[in-house]
């Protein structure tokens, strides 16, 4: 399952960090440390909802 996991993050992980970069900048926060950091949260984030995610592919 952590394959599967690991597969999964790479995709989750850039996914969920655009979404944060693209949340901050339409927020007008345009600044280097909020990018960085919008992206540091989205794949932090990524890294439980692969795990489930990856059980739900294996239990089904």
């Amino acid at each position: 399952m952590l394959r599967l996991a690991s597969i999964l993050y790479s995709l989750i992980a850039t996914s969920l960090a655009g979404v944060g970069v693209i949340t901050v900048l339409v927020a007008g926060l345009i600044s280097v440390p909020a990018i960085f950091g919008a992206a540091a949260i989205g794949a932090l984030i990524a890294v439980p909802v692969s795990w489930l995610v990856a059980r739900q592919i294996i239990q089904t």
